[in-house]
């Protein structure tokens, strides 16, 4: 059974520390570069308006303009920037990811990846995260040096499921353009392949060493993102919809391969400072993914994209269903995901279950097809709440130094 639900604060072990072996299998012994010695890449290089004109992937067809549910305008009286699918520009990531982002203080820069297996009895999740958005010790720092608040959270889950999500400081940090190392973990990115080799200690209150390796092979790499916000302080960035990834951890029944997601997410603000709420879901079909993100704004206006992927990496606006609501979470944390009249989404699965964030596979209609994917609910308010702080805390440990053997 997993242990990824948030459990009210106790007293814990701080004499756990994370540690590399050398000559391991996944001691990233190649990595070498100095994130200091690097040229930065700009996190936010554009103008804040953009016309929504952008051509698609691989030379494919045009997009369809501004993402709100077909009907060809920004809902909800936000504007085309908010709404509008666009080709990537500013981080030199059109044909993969690059790690060496400056993150401005108040801002934030993650890479996410999750997998499910075949059988669908296993999922994990991954963020490396400079500017960690969900770590209380980012908040009480006043978030003025993200890069003293970095961390790789890693959670699987299924039968002896784990969490592990360690908030690091600045000498935890080397950034490359392919590579994000943070303490003992990495992403590397090999032009092929994303590479993720994991040494983390969970947190309560099954503590225990998650140590192993993580390969996402996407089909092919989108070249769009989605700004979310009016003025593109945040952005989405979705890498590759369509991947298969394989897991090889260090545990008894911790093997196995299945469907992948890759992307990121970069902003210049705090999350709650311009949202309130948020869905997101990532749905396999038999064309490749279709990915719905809805948002409510603190300015009243909403987002709605709905975004289908092929997998040769061409994106394209599609006319979404209804948004429909399903059953809360064990917090009463309000979900909703798009499905066609007349049916109900449903969770197959609990991934993460946290006061404020809901993570899980979730069943739905989309277009008469039957899909199951990862769904996540963010209700921005809740986390907003100072009270929660402390709560986070027992499962996000501090472990401010951090010493490269190389």
């Amino acid at each position: 059974m997993s242990d990824n639900r948030f459990q009210p604060p106790r007293p814990i072990r701080t004499d756990v520390q994370s540690t590399t072996r050398a000559g391991s299998a996944n001691h990233a012994a190649t990595l070498r570069t100095d994130i200091s010695s690097q040229q930065r890449g700009a996190l936010r290089a554009v103008a804040s308006r953009d016309d929504g004109s952008v051509s698609a992937a691989h030379g494919a067809q045009q997009d369809q303009g501004s993402v709100s549910g077909g009907r060809g305008r920004a809902s909800g009286g936000g504007g085309a920037d908010g709404n509008a699918l666009r080709t990537a520009r500013g981080r030199s990531d059109e044909s993969g990811p690059r790690f060496d982002v400056d993150v401005p203080a108040g801002g934030y820069a993650w890479w996410y990846v999750d997998g499910v297996s075949d059988d669908g009895t296993r999922a994990i999740s991954i963020i490396g995260f400079i500017g960690s958005v969900f770590s209380p010790w980012y908040h009480w720092s006043g978030r003025g040096d993200p890069a003293n608040n970095c961390c790789m959270n890693v959670a699987t889950y299924g039968a002896g499921g784990r969490f592990a999500m360690t908030d690091r400081g600045r000498s935890a940090l080397q950034a490359t353009g392919d590579t994000l190392r943070i303490g003992p973990s990495s992403m590397q990115w090999t032009g092929s392949e994303l590479v993720i080799d994991i040494d983390e200690i969970s947190s309560p209150p099954l503590i225990s060493r998650m140590r192993g390796r993580v390969t996402l092979t996407p089909s092919a790499i989108t070249q769009k993102e989605l700004p979310l916000t009016d003025d593109g302080a945040h952005i989405w960035r979705p890498f590759a919809p369509v991947s298969r990834i394989r897991v090889d951890l260090e545990a008894k029944g911790w093997q196995f391969e299945g469907h992948g997601y890759f992307d990121a997410n970069f902003g210049s603000r705090p999350l709650e400072q311009d949202f309130s709420y948020w869905t997101w879901g990532r749905y396999p079909t038999t064309e490749g993914a279709t990915c719905f993100y809805d948002a409510t704004r603190r300015d009243g206006s909403t987002l709605e994209a709905a975004v289908a992927f092929d997998k040769n990496g061409t994106a394209a606006t599609i006319s979404a269903p209804e948004r429909t609501p399903f059953k809360r979470t064990l917090w009463a944390l309000r979900r909703e995901t798009r499905a066609d009249a007349g049916t109900t989404p449903r969770q197959v699965k609990s991934m993460l279950d946290a006061p404020f964030y809901s993570r899980s596979v979730v069943e739905t209609q989309i277009s008469g097809e039957k899909v199951q994917g990862v769904h996540e609910a963010l209700d921005l308010n809740r986390y907003a709440n100072p009270f929660l702080k402390p709560m986070l805390a027992v499962r996000v440990p501090r472990r401010a130094k951090w010493q490269f053997d190389d």
